[in-house]
């Protein structure tokens, strides 16, 4: 019913959905139906096998008012189908009938010199910043990040860009486990009681043709009435370069990145505060061959603190930011993270068509700190007996553009060959390797 409902407002639409190039407003939007299969699940919390379907359905719409002054405002909604209380489901997959973005921008052209472009966006937005593992805007996953705040982009000519940022997260709401199952709706809530704020500076081909970048992030929140936290107060430093890659050329990426602040060690008001000192560390090399299927093969790199011994906490807090293209789908799937990890993994991509593209990747799965909780999954052996091998995870997706631009099919497989570590921590489960399908088909007008 929601599908036909759907493409029946499709076809009412007609020709009026695409703005001519004249024409000052522009209608666009999307339509997304994914099914998702888990088995072998490793999380004692949620039941064994599971699966669920789940519809993104996004419309936007931009206004350009002339003298650069622009408008734009888009609704989301997003459902899942089939999970229930035992799912390992969240307002990470449910959020209806929400404006994800809704801002007032102007542009402004040469207010630092020649070739200068400044650009001020102010209300909710969706926000991505750097290499986008700290602050992102969810593509992947059924629901999407937001934020409510002011954000300032600089361009002075081909020597550097420039993003600064003051901004309120949005919380995701409902949030209690009956309402998501439900798909119920209520407006999302943002308030000064969580703040993210910080900047970026990029210059490109600074080194070795690659690019430099630097960026900071603050993260702080603060218990509000009925919503207990654990009074984070971060502030994250990044470095780093990277060439994209291109045909006959290497590519690569090295980044950096140094945590430190304090939080409460749970979201009772009476927990310990503890100084937090984290960090991870991302390293690819790839080559692209110059053949019309363009392959490419990548080796890779991730490791991220876990929590350590001591007063300190080392556990690293990746924020807003994004995993699909790092390590693995979210979704039901979501089983790694940017969290108590070391993985070497290797990647090969290929686009054999302009409708195809493949990928396909390979990775060694250990913690970082055997005594803490692997990845973002909560299991642990605080005695570190179970030792630090939590498996190999083979990852593969594929595209198809059934109506280029239009519709367009996804395939993602993933296999986790679960390690010793998965087999005998305390609180792992016995229930053979863990295996994910999903399948997706967007429609986009």
């Amino acid at each position: 019913m929601y599908l036909k409902l759907a493409a029946s407002a499709l076809l009412a639409m007609g020709p009026s959905a695409y703005a001519s190039v004249d024409e000052p407003l522009e209608l666009s939007g999307s339509v997304r139906t994914r099914y998702e299969a888990l088995s072998g699940q490793p999380r004692t919390t949620f039941k064994d096998g599971d699966q669920w379907i789940s519809i993104r359905s996004s419309f936007l719409a931009k206004y350009d008012a002339g003298d650069g002054l622009r408008f734009a405002a888009q609704l989301t909604d997003s459902r899942a189908y089939l999970a229930d209380r035992r799912s390992a489901i969240s307002t990470n997959e449910v959020n209806t009938f929400e404006f994800t973005e809704a801002y007032v921008a102007k542009d402004y052209r040469e207010p630092f010199g020649r070739d200068s472009l400044l650009t001020l966006r102010a209300g909710r937005m969706s926000l991505d910043v750097g290499s986008r593992r700290l602050v992102a805007a969810e593509d992947y996953r059924n629901t999407s990040n937001s934020v409510t705040g002011v954000k300032a982009d600089v361009k002075l000519g081909s020597r550097y860009t420039g993003t600064a940022f003051y901004t309120f997260p949005q919380t995701r709401l409902p949030d209690d486990l009956t309402s998501v199952l439900n798909n119920d709706t209520q407006w999302d809530l943002e308030s000064s009681a969580v703040v993210l704020y910080g900047a970026s500076v990029q210059s490109p081909h600074r080194l070795f043709g690659g690019a430099l970048e630097a960026t900071m992030v603050e993260f702080r929140e603060r218990d509000a009435p009925g919503r207990p936290t654990r009074d984070r107060a971060l502030r994250t430093l990044d470095l780093r370069t990277f060439r994209d890659a291109s045909a006959g050329h290497w590519d690569w990426e090295v980044e950096l990145a140094s945590q430190d602040g304090r939080a409460r060690t749970t979201t009772i008001a009476t927990a310990p505060m503890r100084e937090v000192a984290a960090s991870f560390a991302h390293g690819r090399v790839g080559y692209e061959w110059d053949l019309r299927w363009k392959p490419r093969l990548a080796l890779e790199y991730d490791w991220v603190s876990g929590e350590g011994r001591g007063g300190e906490s080392h556990r690293f807090d990746t924020l807003l930011g994004m995993r699909r293209s790092d390590f693995a789908p979210s979704g039901l799937y979501n089983l790694v993270g940017r969290a108590n990890i070391s993985s070497p993994g290797l990647r090969f991509e290929a686009a054999p068509s302009p409708r195809l593209d493949l990928m396909a990747t390979f990775r060694g799965l250990w913690l970082a700190d055997r005594r803490d909780a692997f990845s973002t999954i909560g299991i642990k052996d605080s005695t570190g007996r179970s030792g630090s091998f939590a498996g190999t995870q083979v990852d593969t997706r594929a595209r198809y553009w059934l109506v280029p631009a239009v519709l367009r099919f996804e395939f993602d497989g993933v296999v986790l060959f679960k390690g010793r570590f998965l087999e005998e921590a305390p609180n792992a489960r016995h229930n053979g390797d863990a295996r994910f399908l999903s399948l997706n088909l967007q429609v986009m007008f």
